[in-house]
């Protein structure tokens, strides 16, 4: 069985597109790469778990 890993680069572009006065705005690039893996890990599993459902109804 072979596994792919896959590599997650750093959002750049996105981080520096944020809008800079904003409340949700992460101007610390260490915690805003913690909470995009955060938010991929999330779309990652609803998108499975839809997915999932699809398929036993």
């Amino acid at each position: 069985m072979t596994i792919k890993h896959s590599t997650i680069r750093f959002p750049l572009w996105q981080f520096l597109n944020q809008p800079l006065f904003c409340s949700t705005t992460i101007l610390n690039p260490r915690r805003y790469w913690h909470r995009h893996k955060v938010d991929l890990l999330e779309r990652c599993w609803i998108k499975q778990y839809t997915k999932e459902d699809r398929r036993h109804s």
